[in-house]
Parts: structure tokens; C-alpha cells; sequence
């Protein structure tokens, strides 16, 4: 009774009211005192519109639909015992660092796409160490990127970011386990506790069903490569065939094994199948013909089938508002490659130049909050390097900017808790500014 009265004093009444006035206060002043009408504040929302229009187009049916998808099947799928098993905190650490730490070699996905990836196995108890080991991996070790930046930006910095996003990874997993090592104890004694679950289908056949979920992902979103010829481009030329016989696999897997009813598939793929035949030129529109189609046989195949869509809307609702959000502030800060935000191009330009540690360090911090779609961070890179930026700057850049981002940093706050993220944050950029130090140094 005394603790319940202590709560509800007047005191503590007028405390909450005095912050829920000191929130309108704030809000108020912003808008009282916004600079709507100035040049660079109207140029800047514009362009926060911009990149937020673009991300919409880009990468939210493309990328965040699917891996939303594949999150979701995660965490309905595949057992807590089996994640804990090979990415628990007491798993086989190198199984579990080796996976993880390699990653992104098959999964081409920006610093949002591989948030529900990370959310999905997270939320199965899979130990922070392997966890964030693949949130910073997947991508980071983008094999296209790579290879573009040693063809563009010179061989020795294409070496030195494939094996520091390696390396990285790794450390930067192993620095989150010894860091919140309690907390992974305790999770290691509670998964003991965990009864036996019974397994509902072989281990290969949900590999193969997520191995089509994955497949989709990676083709649909494959880029176009610098050169015109070779096996990248064969691939880019080829990728919506091979990403509707993945998205032909995934039906073939959940009628075979996952019981929805042939008929069902057959509504959706065969309709899918004729509009991506006639209109060969328009790939999204059978794109998302198969979404809608996927997401209404799963609401109408209980059991697993409508457990799977409920753990894909719960992610969603969860991911989407925050990455929304994120993508339009960093845009208006920092604008598009090519334009402005607030805060002046010109000013990272002249602080990204040599190989102090404030170049290195404040390379590290731009890269880290600003948002890089797959692939983008090669050209804007070849243009800071053309106005003067050191060679360990750059590093640093390609090791901070594509694995974290504003929007993925706030989505990473409401999945992990604000200390982690912003432990995981900072070693990042801590070990990005030292990275780029010694290649600066050295090269």
C-alpha cells in the first residue's frame, strides 16, 4: 500500500506534468523557431524528401518486404533450441564467429535491410556476440562492393575493407559478449532450462525453404555492376529469371512441406507467372503481386502459415515507422550523394583530408549516421578522394558507413535497448578511426 500511494503523491503527478509541458515546450519552439523560407532549410527538407521517396521505391518492396519475410519465418520456423545450439551464447564460438563473420558474402543488403535479419534470430536467442557479428557483417562484406571498390578505388583498399569488415565483425561480436557478458550468462542458463521442442519437419527442408527466401532477396536487388561484361553483369542481366525460380521454389517448398494447399499456390503463381511474361519490362509489378499473393495464403493457412505473417506484421510495425524516419532526417542533415543537407558538404570535405585523427574519426562519424544504399558508397567515395581525402579516411568511411546508419541505429534502440546500441555504435566507430589510422600510415 505504501509503495502504491508513494507513486500516486501529488508530487510525483506534478513531476510527469512537468515533463509532458517541457515536451510541448520543446516542440513548440522548434516550430515556432524553423527557418522555413531560408535557402539550405528548404533544400534540405526536399531532399530529406527526396532520399525517404527513394528508399520507399528502392528498397522497401525490394529489400525490406522480403527480409521481413525471412525474419519472420525465423522466429516461427526454427526452434529457440536451434538457435541457441549454433548462436547461442554457449555455442561452438568458431561455428558461430565463422558463420556470422561471413555473411554478408551471400546476403547484398544495406544497414536496414539486415535489421529484421538480425531482429529474427535476436528475438530466438541467438548470444549477442554472433548476433551483432552478423548485423555489422551483412552488410559489409558485400562481394559486388568489394570487388567495385578494388576495380574503382584501387586494389589495396579493396583488400584492406574485405578483410577489416572480416576482422571486424569478429571483434566487434566478441567486444559485445565480454562487454554484457552477464547478461549472456544468464541467457545461456535459461536456454538449459528450455524444454525439448519437437521438430516438425528434417533440418534440410527448412534450409532449403530459407535458402529460397534468400534467393529472392539477393537477385531481385542485384546491382548493376560497373562493367558491361563478365559474370557480374551475366548475373544482373539474368536476375529477375532467377529470382521468380527462387520465388517458384519457395511455392514448390511450402506446398511439399509446409501443408498450404496446392490450389492456393496455384492462384497466386500462375497469375504472377503471366503478368511477369507480359510485362517483362516491369518487374515490381509481378513483384508485388507475389507479396500480396504470399501474405493472403498465409493468412488463410492456420497454424504456422498465419504465425508466420503475425511475426512479419510485428516486425514490420516494429522496423518501418523508425526506418522512415531515420532515412528522411538523414537525408536532411547530410541531403543525397551529389547534394546538401544542413550540414555543408564542404565541411566534411575539409575535414576528411590527411591522416590525423580528426579526419579519421570524423570520417568515421559521417559514415556511421549517414544512410548508404548497396553499392553508393563506392562513387561518393571516388568523389571525396578526387577533392582530397587521405587514403585512411576512406578506409574508414567503408568501414563505418555501410554496416550502420541514423535509421538503422534508432530501429537497433527498440530491438536491443538504447546501452547496447550505443555500445555497438561506438566500438564501430572507434575501431573504424583506428583502422583508418594504421592504413593511412601504412599506405
Amino acid at each position: 500500500m505504501n509503495g502504491s500511494f508513494e507513486t500516486n503523491t501529488p508530487e510525483a503527478g506534478w513531476g510527469r506534468e512537468l515533463k509532458v509541458l517541457a515536451g510541448f515546450t520543446a516542440v513548440f519552439a522548434v516550430l515556432f523557431f524553423l527557418p522555413v523560407g531560408t535557402p539550405r532549410f528548404d533544400h534540405a527538407v526536399t531532399e530529406g524528401l527526396e532520399l525517404t521517396r527513394w528508399y520507399a521505391r528502392e528498397h522497401v518492396m525490394l529489400c525490406l518486404v522480403p527480409a521481413l519475410f525471412i525474419a519472420g519465418g525465423i522466429s516461427v520456423f526454427v526452434s529457440q533450441a536451434s538457435v541457441m545450439r549454433y548462436l547461442g551464447p554457449q555455442a561452438n564460438k568458431a561455428l558461430a564467429y565463422g558463420v556470422a563473420s561471413v555473411s554478408g558474402t551471400i546476403l547484398a543488403v544495406c544497414s536496414c535491410t539486415v535489421l529484421p535479419l538480425f531482429g529474427g534470430i535476436w528475438m530466438r536467442g541467438a548470444g549477442l556476440g554472433p548476433a551483432t557479428a552478423f548485423l555489422y557483417s551483412g552488410p559489409a562484406i558485400n562481394v559486388l562492393a568489394i570487388v567495385m571498390t578494388a576495380r574503382i578505388l584501387g586494389l589495396e583498399l579493396g583488400v584492406a575493407r574485405a578483410i577489416g569488415a572480416v576482422v571486424f565483425s569478429i571483434i566487434v561480436g566478441l567486444a559485445m559478449h565480454f562487454i554484457f557478458r552477464q547478461e549472456e550468462e544468464a541467457k545461456a542458463q535459461a536456454a538449459m532450462a528450455l524444454p525439448a521442442v519437437e521438430v516438425q519437419r528434417p533440418l534440410w527442408q527448412n534450409v532449403a525453404f530459407f535458402a529460397t527466401l534468400v534467393g529472392v532477396l539477393v537477385f531481385a536487388n542485384w546491382s548493376k555492376p560497373v562493367e558491361s561484361a563478365g559474370l557480374w553483369a551475366a548475373i544482373y542481366a539474368w536476375k529477375w529469371p532467377l529470382a521468380a525460380s527462387f520465388a517458384a521454389g519457395l511455392g514448390a517448398s511450402l506446398g511439399c512441406w509446409f501443408g498450404y494447399r496446392w490450389r492456393g499456390l496455384a492462384a497466386v503463381m500462375v497469375p504472377v507467372a503471366i503478368v511477369g511474361f507480359l510485362l517483362p519490362q516491369q518487374p515490381l509489378i509481378p513483384f508485388l503481386l507475389g507479396c500480396a499473393g504470399l501474405t493472403i495464403l498465409c493468412a488463410r493457412t492456420p497454424g504456422e502459415g498465419q504465425e508466420w505473417l503475425a511475426a512479419t506484421w510485428t516486425l514490420g510495425k516494429q522496423i518501418f515507422p523508425l526506418l522512415i524516419g531515420g532515412v528522411f532526417v538523414s537525408g536532411l542533415l547530410l541531403g543525397r550523394p551529389g547534394q546538401e543537407g544542413l550540414i555543408p558538404s564542404a565541411w566534411i570535405s575539409q575535414s576528411v583530408g590527411g591522416n590525423s585523427f580528426t579526419a579519421n574519426f570524423v570520417s568515421s562519424v559521417v559514415g556511421a549516421f549517414m544512410y548508404f544504399a548497396t553499392l553508393t558508397e563506392v562513387p561518393i567515395l571516388q568523389g571525396l578522394l578526387g577533392s582530397g581525402m587521405g587514403k585512411g579516411p576512406a578506409l574508414a568511411l567503408l568501414l563505418a558507413g555501410p554496416a550502420l546508419s541514423l535509421p538503422s541505429m534508432l530501429v537497433l534502440r527498440g530491438i536491443m535497448g538504447l546501452k547496447k546500441t550505443v555500445v555497438y555504435v561506438s566500438l564501430v566507430i572507434v575501431m573504424a578511426t583506428i583502422t583508418g589510422l594504421l592504413y593511412g600510415a601504412l599506405f
